[in-house]
């Protein structure tokens, strides 16, 4: 196997991070260069997340980006972790991820969600409505994969449009596999009832994360998709040559996600803006509880943490996602917890997940 020791695949969840003092074009640099070096050291996928309005995050459109990797790629799977299918009409999605699918097939996977991926002003305009909510989520997934599969039929209102690309244009081609992403248990509810793999929101709801998993698992129906669960578990992990310098990385993500938190959305900050900030006890503590959700520090202690994690949950993939500020940390922290499992170049491990 590719994946040297490592018992599950392991695969990256990139946001394009912007940091201070770079630009957003940097950042996507970063993560092109990061996907290309991914491959090599044998992670099983790399996913793009959609967020916007986000001075740190450059990751606002997903399926411009995946195309992009595809063509600096050539065997690592890529997908979108995930497009949160309520911004957008699913005609759209589906011809997007079609035409993925048409450039590089076999390798495209379609992660949906349901929250806005910003603020609620943002999540207005994108919505065109006034109140940015999700309640039609389910009908809008059905909706999304009738026109995927072309399966609507005599009398629907949609059953003379075809979405192109797409297994109307391509018949016995297939279309991408669907993901279900989630942070509670109503994702894990759905991904269950249809039959789908599930990905789970660990790096920021990790006390959901037992429940969301138990209630996938007990109510999973097969499908023509999987014929039993899959789930995966996002995790923010860094690796760095010392304990001591993967906390001083590790921080720049937790004041940016404190500043986040308090309507003050920023750049990454360095490491010295991050020493240097003058915390509050109530803000100290929320950086304690956010590196708390965290594996970090040398490449040893992160793969113990990442191997007790999965034990303790039982995951079935493991999706690392890495928020520090400069590129090069970035690199430098998915290379070293490579290095940590024996992964060798050759791509995804045999028979390696949904």
């Amino acid at each position: 196997m590719a994946r040297g020791e490592s018992s599950v695949p392991l695969s990256i969840l990139d946001l394009a991070t912007v940091g201070a003092g770079d630009t957003p074009a940097d950042a996507l640099r970063t993560t092109t260069e990061l996907a290309r070096r991914a491959e090599g050291w044998g992670y099983h996928r790399f996913w793009v997340a959609e967020h916007h309005g986000m001075p740190s995050v450059a990751s606002s459109s997903p399926a411009v980006i995946l195309a992009h990797l595809g063509a600096n790629t050539r065997t690592i799977r890529l997908g979108s972790g995930g497009v949160m299918l309520p911004n957008h009409a699913p005609i759209i999605v589906a011809e997007q991820f079609g035409t993925l699918h048409a450039l590089h097939p076999g390798r495209i996977d379609l992660g949906l969600g349901r929250a806005p991926g910003t603020d609620q002003a943002t999540a207005r305009a994108l919505r065109r409505r006034a109140t940015p909510d999700a309640d039609d989520f389910p009908e809008q997934l059905a909706e999304l994969i009738a026109f995927l599969d072309d399966t609507y039929g005599a009398g629907d209102p949609h059953m003379r449009i075809r979405a192109i690309p797409g297994e109307a244009s391509a018949p016995g081609s297939g279309r991408p596999p669907i993901w279900l992403l989630g942070s509670s248990g109503f994702s894990a509810g759905l991904a269950a009832l249809l039959g789908l793999p599930f990905a789970f929101a660990h790096h920021f709801s990790s006390a959901n994360t037992i429940p969301a998993l138990e209630l996938y698992r007990s109510r999973f129906e097969p499908s023509e998709a999987l014929d039993k669960p899959y789930a995966l578990i996002g995790v923010s992990a860094v690796a760095a040559d010392t304990g001591k310098e993967a906390l001083r990385r590790a921080r720049t993500g937790a004041l940016g996600m404190l500043r986040l938190r308090r309507g003050m959305p920023a750049p990454l900050p360095t490491p010295e803006e991050a020493e240097a900030y003058p915390y509050s006890p109530i803000e100290e503590q929320f950086v304690r509880d956010w590196l708390g959700n965290m594996v970090y520090g040398d490449p040893a202690t992160v793969r113990a943490g990442l191997d007790a994690l999965r034990e303790r949950t039982g995951a079935d993939e493991l999706m690392i996602t890495t928020g520090v500020h400069g590129g090069e940390a970035r690199l430098r922290s998915f290379e070293l917890i490579a290095e940590a499992y024996g992964m060798t170049e050759g791509g995804a491990a045999e028979g390696a997940g949904a």
